[in-house]
C-alpha cells in the first residue's frame, strides 16, 4: 500500500521529509491537505540527517476500529525483511502500560532465513539444510530469489511472492520452480538408477511432500490476475525460473551424495520400489 492509499484510508496523516538541512512537514485530514507544507532549517542539535517519516491513524469510519495489532504488523514487517535481504525494520508499540514493546527484523540470509524460520516455527529442525540462490535476469526485467528444504516430518509448502506481494494463486514463478525441482531430481535419479523405457519419471505433483520453499520475484512492472489479483501473470518468468532451479539444485545434490539421498530417498522409494 503506497502513501496515496494510506492517506485516503486515514483520518490523519503527517509526512515529514528531511533533506539538505531542511525539515518539511505536511499534514492531511481524511485525505485533504491542511494548509501548505511547513519548513524549518535544522540545526546541529536537532539532527541534520536525511529521511522520510510517515505517521498516520487508520480511519475508524472505514475500518471500524483505529487500533493496530502489534502481532499483525510484526508478521508483515518480518515477511518484508525476509524478502529484502539486509533491510532493517524496527517496530515499537508504546501503548502497553508496562512499557514499550519492540521488535527488530533483519535477516541477512533473505529467503534462506525465511525457510529456516518456517521450519523452526513448526517445531522441526530436521531437514537437509536450506538451498538458496538469487539472480538478476534482464529477460524478465527483474530478479528471482529461491530457497528450499526437504524434511521427512514437515511440509511447509511453497510460499510465493511478486514484488513482496503474496501470490497465493501461484503463477509462472511457482510453475517454473516446480518444473526445475522435478527436472533436477529426475536427472539425478536417472544417472544413478536404471529405469524402464516406459517410465516417465517424477512429475512436480509428487515432490510436494516434505517440501518447504520460498519463491520471490521482483519485476519492474508486475501484472496480476485472478479474482483477488493473487496470481502472477508474467509467462516469461517460468522460462527463467525453471532452468535456474534445475541448475542450482542439480549442483547442490551432486556436491553431497548423503544429503542428496535424504532429499531424494523417500520420493524414489515411494515411486520406484526396489526391484521395480
Amino acid at each position: 500500500m503506497g502513501p496515496f492509499v494510506a492517506n485516503a484510508l486515514s483520518s490523519r496523516l503527517t509526512g515529514e521529509v528531511r533533506r539538505e538541512g531542511v525539515r518539511w512537514v505536511q499534514r492531511f485530514d481524511r485525505g485533504a491537505a491542511v494548509g501548505p507544507p511547513s519548513s524549518e532549517r535544522l540545526t546541529t542539535g536537532s539532527g541534520t540527517g536525511t529521511g522520510t517519516v510517515i505517521a498516520f491513524r487508520p480511519d475508524a469510519d472505514i475500518f471500524g476500529t483505529a487500533v493496530c495489532s502489534f502481532d499483525t504488523l510484526a508478521e508483515h514487517f518480518g515477511t518484508l525483511a525476509f524478502l529484502n535481504r539486509g533491510l532493517d525494520i524496527s517496530l515499537t508499540d508504546q501503548r502497553p502500560p508496562g512499557g514499550p514493546r519492540s521488535e527488530r527484523f533483519l535477516f541477512p540470509g533473505g529467503a534462506e532465513d525465511f525457510v529456516a524460520f518456517i521450519a523452526a516455527r513448526a517445531g522441526t529442525s530436521e531437514g537437509t539444510g536450506v538451498l538458496g540462490f538469487e539472480y538478476e535476469d534482464p529477460q524478465i526485467a527483474g530478479s528471482v530469489e529461491v530457497a528450499l528444504m526437504r524434511s521427512c516430518t514437515f511440509t511447509g509448502g511453497i510460499q510465493s511472492f511478486a514484488n513482496c506481494v503474496p501470490t497465493p494463486g501461484g503463477g509462472p514463478h511457482v510453475e517454473g520452480f516446480r518444473e526445475g525441482v522435478a527436472a533436477a531430481i529426475n536427472t539425478f535419479v536417472r544417472e544413478r538408477r536404471p529405469l524402464t523405457e516406459t517410465d516417465t519419471g517424477l512429475g512436480p505433483d509428487l515432490l510436494d511432500d516434505g517440501l518447504t520453499a520460498v519463491v520471490s520475484v521482483k519485476l519492474d512492472h508486475p501484472e496480476f490476475e485472478g479474482p483477488t489479483r493473487g496470481t502472477l501473470a508474467h509467462a516469461e518468468v517460468r522460462e527463467s525460473v525453471a532452468p535456474a532451479v534445475q541448475d542450482h539444485l542439480s549442483t547442490w545434490l551432486a556436491a553431497d551424495p548423503r544429503r542428496a539421498s535424504a532429499v531424494v530417498g523417500r520420493i524414489v522409494t515411494d515411486t520406484w520400489p526396489a526391484g521395480a
